[in-house]
């Protein structure tokens, strides 16, 4: 006998602030999908033992329709999968994980939709064709960002950082997943991103809630107009950030991390329920309407 309800969660920590819940509840509400999803808060250091749960369902009686990954789990979480998406192997990160339940037992997938998710982000906001764009962070999030770059058809790609990742092969995580998905990217010091800033067509700020808070004044000092010019914050909480104030004040496009969330879960939606999924356009406007976004 099957399970009604299929269940599905976002994991992280801390996890409690995080509004997938919100959204995924109100998408297969819409869908007629029968799913539960939880925020459920796993360390880094638990990440293993967790994975290994998931195995215990048992294949003729199926449970799980999917997770969401945030941090720190992004990476470590990659280990325990049994497939990844040409994507997640090319970033070295996932932040989505699907179940097939088959006679062998459970095989789970990792999938990276963030990258999709700062895609769509900018081109709602309207940004420049062929812009030059600067990456702010260099971690999991920030390989995203340059995969998305490339998908834009970025001029030019340069992450500015205090500190960099480096991967299996000795290079830096950003640079390596520039590598592997097509797009060319200089490294910079962090004492270079303010300037940055000035120069740039689309600004992807990967960092933690207030940690681009040091760049506000030198944003708002700058002298020259930013109109024109996107700056997507992907720390949602608070909103606006600092600097998203000061380039809102510069005349600048802002875009929350709310949207970046929104388009990724809209993929995690499709991957979770599949061919349940149906008007996708509608689909992200009760999403919208879940977290009080404007409708699309």
């Amino acid at each position: 006998m099957t399970h009604t309800a299929r269940r599905a969660a976002v994991l992280g920590h801390p996890v409690g602030h995080s509004k997938s819940p919100l959204l995924h509840r109100a998408a297969y509400e819409y869908l007629g999908f029968p799913c539960t999803y939880d925020a459920v808060d796993v360390p880094e250091e638990h990440a293993a033992a967790f994975a290994a749960a998931l195995r215990e369902d048992n294949p003729a009686d199926p449970q799980w329709a999917g997770l969401s990954v945030t941090m720190p789990l992004k990476a470590a979480l990659l280990p325990a999968m049994d497939r990844l998406t040409p994507m997640a192997s090319a970033l070295g990160v996932l932040n989505t994980v699907t179940f097939e339940y088959t006679d062998d037992g459970v095989q789970l997938t990792g999938h990276n939709t963030d990258v999709a998710g700062i895609v769509r982000a900018l081109q709602h906001a309207g940004s420049r064709p062929r812009p030059r764009i600067a990456v702010l962070g260099a971690g999991g999030t920030a390989c995203a960002a340059v995969a998305a770059a490339g998908q834009l058809d970025a001029a030019e790609v340069r992450v500015y950082a205090r500190s960099f990742r480096k991967s299996a092969d000795g290079t830096a995580g950003v640079e390596a997943a520039g590598s592997r998905t097509g797009t060319p990217v200089a490294l910079h010091p962090w004492e270079e991103a303010a300037a940055a800033c000035a120069a740039a067509d689309v600004v992807i700020s990967t960092l933690p809630p207030r940690a681009a808070d040091s760049l506000a004044d030198a944003v708002a000092a700058q002298a020259g107009d930013r109109t024109g010019s996107v700056l997507l914050d992907v720390a949602y909480d608070p909103w606006p950030s600092r600097i998203a104030q000061a380039w809102d004040e510069a005349g600048g496009r802002i875009v929350p991390g709310q949207e970046m969330l929104l388009y990724q879960a809209v993929e995690q939606v499709r991957l979770f329920t599949g061919d349940k999924f149906r008007d996708e356009a509608a689909v992200i406007n009760v999403m919208c309407d879940a977290v009080g976004a404007p409708r699309r």
